[in-house]
């Protein structure tokens, strides 16, 4: 069969990679791709005309939706009335990602294990004061919209969370949609399901790195790195998360009749009360998805098949040994402004088993140059996560660009220790 992956970062070269690896994969193409991946056509992800143009033209049958933006805005809903498969929720369900309050909603109306929040409006300036000083300045600051994984401010004191307060109304409007959340502490996990829509399969647990500088701190970034296996993750951790958010979760997406044949990711903290979902996304995540499918030993398209025709309950996951670290390399200043265009060198010089995912990259004339913040995803697999650190960081040593940046501690943090 041939596939279509909609996206051009990091996420969507693992998953046409992933998917090349199939006996029943033919072709993949990538709209529009980037410098890494194969059979790139420039298509908008949101010109769906143009999209259902190509694929009918070349026989395409299923569609891999990569990034948020699509689903939110209605692809699946638009191929419905066409035999291809498309890999992600309808509209309707792809608003538990693009507005956090309605996710939020949904999460207290289907008793889903979560903080505590507040709804709230920019011109709500005096309420905010307040509940501000309720949790004295202990909170998250949560644009409503999609954001690109930059739309949350986590505050420490009143000072900073009235700063975060002002800069999200600075760049998301003085009539921007936003919520106020409890302030979780503990250790964070990203858990993917493949469902369809009643049943799901998940994937090997991780974590991600999302904010720019070591030891978790500086801005909120899209994910600076992540690895899998959680090495505290034990089967006793995920009956509680299935039991407490998973199955919830599964009860309102089928109340809400929802069409879910895609991902459901999990954020959630692991409180001192237990665990507490911070937010759903509709898609794969990134940098988790660098680190999930190369552990995964199961055939993808296999597994999206399933999630089509039936047999998802009964699928067998299979997963690779080891441990799995991906670091992402950077254009110095993101994630606010940078500088693009630069040349990429030493990408040959890394190891044959390290994956290399190019995330902000574009091929010009035979070179590879930067095109975005998030330039180069290096994964190295191991035995055990203290080798599979050392491996990438190697590795990651010997690709260069101007003010190339990346985090020292991926998969080292304190706490795991």
């Amino acid at each position: 069969m041939k596939i279509v992956v909609i996206g051009s970062g990091g996420r969507e070269h693992a998953i046409s990679w992933k998917l090349s690896q199939s006996d029943k994969v033919e072709k993949v193409f990538v709209l529009p791709g980037n410098g890494g991946t194969e059979n790139n056509i420039n298509i908008d992800a949101n010109d769906f005309g143009k999209i259902k143009e190509f694929c009918q033209e070349e026989g395409v049958e299923l569609i891999f939706v990569g990034p948020e933006d699509p689903l939110a805005n209605g692809i699946v809903d638009y191929f419905e009335d066409t035999p291809i498969m498309v890999f992600g929720p309808e509209k309707r369900a792809a608003v538990m990602e693009s507005s956090k309050i309605w996710s939020k909603k949904f999460m207290q109306k289907y008793n889903v294990a979560t903080a505590d929040f507040w709804e709230l409006n920019a011109v709500d300036g005096e309420k905010a004061a307040e509940v501000i000083a309720k949790v004295d300045g202990n909170c998250v600051i949560k644009y409503d919209g999609l954001a690109a994984g930059k739309g949350v401010f986590v505050c420490s004191s009143i000072a900073e969370a009235q700063d975060s307060l002002a800069e999200l109304i600075e760049i998301y409007g003085a009539d921007a949609d936003y919520l106020i959340e409890e302030k979780l502490i503990g250790q964070e996990l990203s858990l993917l399901a493949f469902t369809d829509g009643k049943d799901y399969q998940l994937l090997l647990p991780s974590q991600d790195h999302k904010q720019l500088l070591e030891d978790d701190k500086g801005p909120n970034t899209g994910g600076m790195g992540a690895f899998c296996p959680v090495p505290f993750y034990n089967e006793n951790l995920k009956q509680q998360i299935i039991e407490d958010i998973i199955e919830p979760t599964m009860r309102g997406i089928q109340a809400e009749q929802f069409n879910y044949k895609g991902v459901i990711y999990f954020g959630v903290m692991l409180t001192e009360n237990g665990p507490k979902l911070l937010e759903y996304n509709v898609r794969l995540g990134d940098p988790e998805t660098e680190v999930v499918l190369p552990a995964l030993k199961s055939d993808l398209a296999d597994l999206l098949l399933a999630c089509f025709d039936g047999t998802l309950a009964d699928f067998q996951m299979d997963f690779n040994n080891g441990y799995f670290v991906d670091v992402v390399l950077v254009s110095g200043g993101y994630p606010k402004a940078y500088a693009k265009g630069c040349e990429i060198s030493g990408i040959d010089d890394v190891e044959t088993e390290t994956m290399i995912f190019q995330a902000g990259t574009k091929l010009v004339d035979g070179k590879i140059l930067s095109s975005g913040g998030r330039v180069i995803n290096v994964v190295a697999n191991g035995n055990t996560l203290h080798e599979t650190i050392e491996k990438v960081y190697l590795e990651c040593k010997k690709i260069n660009f101007k003010n190339v940046f990346y985090r020292k501690d991926i998969g080292n943090r304190n706490s795991l220790k």
